[in-house]
């Protein structure tokens, strides 16, 4: 299979979200977050979002565990500060090719840590990491939408996480319209080979804890194999 067109897109996205990172300052908001967001990803020549109008979904501090849709997403002002956990969901698009890139950033001494010195922030990292290493030894093109779920949530529990999303899911297919998405949720029979590409994307915070974590890439399939876009 070649490698699908949003590979573009997401590339920008991934760039967006290294830029992003620079501008966080202890006296940022999740309100300036998004700001800089937009202004970054329209500098990169994408103006637009396929996420209700919602081109960077930013959550911080005592907002990162909580879960909604982009269509109630309004973003808050309460302050980064020095030692917070911010996460920024980037959505842009180009016509009807999406990008879907998210990341949890670590603040310590009011910047962004490329590698955090807080236990918590280092373990929530590394779980994210292991969860998406994990499912790309497990999927094969015939792994159903429901069994990567069932999948994903024994490894979170098994970390003693848990998964904090309000659909509980874990991730969706890439379409060209909203709706059309497919969710990796239980009782979705469909198969991974069914669409072009798919997000992993789990959003989960250790039993106890105060920190909500998220790590989202796009993966396709090239003869059987799970490739990250």
């Amino acid at each position: 299979m070649p490698v699908p067109p949003n590979h573009v897109v997401q590339a920008s996205a991934k760039a967006a979200m290294h830029a992003i990172a620079q501008t966080i300052s202890a006296r940022s908001t999740e309100r300036t977050i998004a700001d800089d967001a937009r202004r970054i990803l329209t500098g990169m020549g994408l103006p637009q979002t396929w996420y209700y109008g919602c081109h960077a979904f930013v959550l911080l501090g005592s907002r990162s565990c909580l879960s909604q849709s982009g269509r109630e997403y309004r973003p808050a002002d309460e302050p980064v500060g020095h030692h917070n956990l911010v996460t920024i969901d980037l959505s842009p698009c180009e016509g009807s090719i999406w990008g879907d890139y998210a990341r949890s950033l670590c603040v310590e001494e009011g910047r962004v840590a490329a590698d955090p010195v807080s236990p918590e922030f280092r373990d929530g990292l590394d779980v994210e990491a292991e969860l998406h290493r994990r499912m790309v030894r497990f999927v094969t093109p015939q792994t159903t939408f429901h069994e990567l779920h069932t999948f994903a949530n024994e490894a979170i529990s098994g970390f003693g996480y848990e998964n904090l999303d309000f659909m509980g899911n874990v991730g969706h297919s890439i379409a060209t319209r909203r709706e059309d998405r497919l969710y990796i949720e239980q009782d979705n029979g469909r198969h991974l080979s069914e669409v072009s590409c798919f997000t992993f994307e789990p959003h989960i915070r250790r039993r106890g804890g105060r920190w909500g974590f998220k790590r989202e890439d796009i993966y396709f399939f090239d003869n059987g194999e799970c490739l990250l876009l």
